[in-house]
C-alpha cells in the first residue's frame, strides 16, 4: 500500500504537526506533501529525514514570512499535487488539504483538526481582529472568505472518510459539510510530565493572545480576585490584555518546552477560558498533576471531568470564571493525582496510533471490497 501524507504547511511544531508526526511513524515509507516548508533546523526532527514535496507557493515572493497572505491561492495550490501513484491519501486538514484531487480507486481519509473557522463561524471575529470591518479592504477580505466557503463545501465530497479530533469538531464537520466523522482524539505526549503532589501557590495559563482565546477574561478574573497568576504567551492582543492586569499577574513571553513542563508541574491549577476544538494543553496539565479550570464547551468538555480532574464553568464571562476559581480555592472538590494522570493517559500517542491503524485497515479493506465506507 503506497501512502501519501498531505499536511497544510510546515512552519512550526504544534498540535497538527504532532498528528502529522504520528502518521509518518505509522507509515515509514509514506511520501509527505505540504503547501510550504519553512521549518527551522531544530524543528525538522519530526519529519524523520523526509524532504516534503511543496507547492508553487514555496517559491513566491516573501512566502517564508508571509505565506498566509497567499490564502486565496491555496485551493489552487493544493489541487496541483499529483497524488496518482498512491493507494491511500491521508490529509491533515484545517484549511485546504482535504481538497486534494484523487482518483475513484484511491482512498482519501482526512483527519480534521477543524474546518476553516476563520471562513465560517468565526469570520466576524477574525475580520474585527484584523481591523477589516469597513472599507475596500474589508469588502475584499469578505469576498475572499466567501469564495473559500464555496470551495470548501464544493470539495467536501473529495474525502472518502472523515476523522475528527473531538466530538465538538465532528459536529462542526456535520454542520459545514453534512458528512459524518469518526472521532479519534489526537496524540498528547503525556510522558513528558511528572504528576507532582506538591504544588506552588500560583495559577497558570498558556495561550496565544488572539481574541477567541479570551485571555482577557483570565486576567480580569485574577485581577478581581488578587490571586497569583502566570500568563505565558504572545500575540496581537498582548498589549491590550496586559493593560488589564494588576501586580498579582505576571506575563511571560513564549517559553521553551522544558520551562513549560516545569510551570505545569508546579502550578496550583491550569486555567483556560477559550472554546477549543480539542485543547492539548488541558491534557498536558492533567498529566502534570494540575487540575483544570476551563470553559465547559468545546474540547474541554471531552478532556476534563468536572469535579474529578477539574472544574468547568458554564458561561464565557468573568463572573462565571471567578465563581469557578472561588470553588477551587474553597476546596469544594478534591483532586487525586491518580485520576488526573489516568484521564491524561486516554490521549497517549500509543492509543492514537492503535485506534487510527485499526480504523485505516478497516476502511481500506472495505474500500477494496467495494463496500460503502460512510
Amino acid at each position: 500500500m503506497k501512502v501519501a501524507v498531505v499536511h497544510e504547511w510546515l512552519v512550526t511544531y504544534a498540535g497538527s504537526e504532532k498528528v502529522c508526526e504520528q502518521l509518518l511513524l505509522m507509515f515509514p515509507e509514506a511520501e509527505l506533501y505540504s503547501l510550504v516548508e519553512f521549518l527551522d533546523d531544530e524543528l525538522r526532527f519530526f519529519l524523520h529525514e523526509r524532504s516534503p514535496r511543496t507547492s508553487f507557493l514555496q517559491h513566491l515572493p516573501f512566502a517564508k514570512r508571509h505565506f498566509r497572505a497567499y490564502l486565496p491561492l491555496m485551493p489552487l495550490a493544493i489541487e496541483q499535487f499529483d497524488l496518482s501513484d498512491y493507494d491511500l491519501v491521508l490529509s491533515s486538514h484545517h484549511a485546504v488539504t482535504k481538497g486534494v484531487i484523487t482518483r475513484p480507486d484511491q482512498l482519501h481519509i482526512s483527519y480534521v483538526h477543524t474546518p476553516m473557522r476563520y471562513a465560517w463561524e468565526m469570520q466576524q471575529q477574525y475580520l474585527q481582529g484584523a481591523n477589516l470591518k469597513r472599507g475596500i479592504r474589508a469588502i475584499a477580505a469578505s469576498a475572499i472568505l466567501h469564495y473559500l466557503r464555496m470551495w470548501d463545501v464544493a470539495t467536501a465530497n473529495r474525502v472518502d472518510h472523515y476523522l475528527a479530533n473531538s466530538r465538538f469538531v465532528a459536529q462542526r464537520i456535520w454542520k459545514t459539510y453534512r458528512r459524518k466523522a469518526t472521532v479519534v482524539y489526537p496524540p498528547v505526549a503525556i510522558d513528558r510530565f511528572q504528576a507532582r503532589s506538591v504544588r506552588d501557590d500560583f495559577y497558570l495559563t498558556i495561550s496565544r493572545f488572539v481574541p477567541y482565546k479570551r485571555v482577557d477574561l483570565t486576567v480580569q478574573a485574577f485581577t478581581r480576585l488578587g490571586l497569583p497568576l502566570v500568563v505565558i504567551g504572545d500575540g496581537p492582543t498582548r498589549e491590550q490584555v496586559t493593560s488589564q492586569g494588576s501586580s498579582n499577574v505576571v506575563f511571560l513571553a513564549p517559553q521553551s518546552d522544558a520551562v513549560i513542563e516545569d510551570y505545569l508541574q508546579r502550578c496550583k491549577a491550569f486555567v483556560y477560558p477559550a472554546e477549543e476544538d480539542f485543547g492539548i494543553t488541558l491534557v498536558e496539565a492533567q498529566a502534570a498533576g494540575a487540575p483544570v479550570i476551563a470553559y465547559g464547551k468545546g474540547g474541554a468538555a471531552e478532556t476534563v471531568i468536572s469535579g474529578k480532574t477539574g472544574i468547568l464553568f458554564n458561561e464565557q464571562t468573568v463572573d462565571s470564571m471567578v465563581s469557578a476559581i472561588q470553588q477551587f480555592e474553597d476546596g469544594q472538590f478534591t483532586f487525586q493525582l491518580e485520576d488526573l494522570r489516568q484521564q491524561a493517559e486516554r490521549f497517549s500517542p500509543d492509543r492514537f496510533r492503535q485506534e487510527l491503524s485499526q480504523l485505516i485497515d478497516q476502511k481500506f479493506a472495505q474500500f477494496r471490497a467495494g463496500d460503502a465506507i460512510h
